[in-house]
């Protein structure tokens, strides 16, 4: 599985920041955002490309790679980061051995290693233990002023993700309201993708008109 995990003060960051391809990679495009980036180092990682070299031929390509911040990481080999020098406030950056984190306009910026160290010791689905690091990032001090939204995306061995879930905008805490949703949704990724797959002997929705 590839996946990744977001929250931000801007509204709707998922949409912009969190990128995945099943069997290729994860590419998160952070700070002063260019959503283009996010296929073009996917469509690197699919070619063959280590994380770093598909890094290094995109920000090569790129006209304003100084407010870039971006984390991919490929089927094998380290992840690869960019922090431009124009990245926004405090920035950090850790990279663990199957896993990374940024961040900018951070509280502090020993933030993403306490993502990555709760990512690395926590258990269970690959979702739940993204979800663990956002906590414990959230828990460290996260972002320096009030998160609004926050997303979780994950890809498995169908070609689509088998989890996008999205908090586009929450006055109260979005990483409750997306782990909310995450613990409605987790019981069912496998039914979903059965249902895609095998309509005619997938479980039944259990709702009105359908039980």
């Amino acid at each position: 599985m590839f996946g990744m995990v977001i929250a931000s003060s801007s509204p709707a960051v998922a949409a912009r920041c969190a990128h995945a391809l099943a069997g290729a990679g994860v590419v998160a495009t952070q700070n002063i955002t260019d959503p283009a980036l996010g296929p073009r180092l996917l469509r690197a990682l699919a070619g063959g490309a280590s994380a770093a070299a598909a890094l290094g031929e995109v920000l090569a390509s790129t006209p304003h790679a100084a407010y870039r911040q971006l984390l991919v990481l490929g089927r094998s080999g380290p992840a690869a980061a960019h922090s431009g020098s124009q990245a926004l406030g405090i920035v950090g950056v850790a990279l663990g051995e199957n896993s990374a984190a940024a961040g900018n306009l951070l509280a502090r910026d020993d933030v993403p290693a306490a993502m990555v160290a709760a990512f690395e010791a926590a258990a269970g689905h690959f979702g739940a233990r993204l979800l663990a690091a956002l906590r414990a990032g959230a828990q460290r001090g996260g972002e320096a002023g009030p998160v609004h939204s926050a997303g979780l995306l994950v890809t498995g061995e169908v070609s689509w993700p088998i989890v996008d879930l999205r908090v586009d905008w929450s006055e109260a805490d979005p990483i409750a309201a997306l782990t909310e949703i995450w613990d409605v949704y987790a019981p069912q990724i496998d039914a979903y993708v059965e249902r895609a797959l095998n309509p005619g002997g997938a479980p039944a929705f259990g709702v009105p008109g359908n039980p």
